[in-house]
């Protein structure tokens, strides 16, 4: 169980904060390499787009637990 205090922490904020800059800085990213996905067939589009939905998960991963925790790995 993790124990957290009752202070206020600027993690949090400062996390939230640097969430979303990440995702607006990923959509972005994504939209600037939109044309050459959308010229493909559309079977062949699915899985980018999955790819791409799924991605950014990963990099919020470290992110995420050092706004629960305090700490980048586990």
């Amino acid at each position: 169980m993790l124990e957290t205090d009752n202070k206020p922490l600027l993690r949090k904020p400062l996390g939230v904060l640097l969430i979303v800059l990440f995702l607006a800085l990923y959509a972005v990213i994504v939209a600037t390499i939109a044309a050459p996905i959308l010229k493909l067939h559309a079977l062949l589009q699915l899985p980018v787009w999955l790819l791409l939905g799924i991605a950014w998960i990963f990099p919020m991963m470290p992110l995420v637990r050092w706004i629960e925790t305090g700490r980048l790995r586990k």
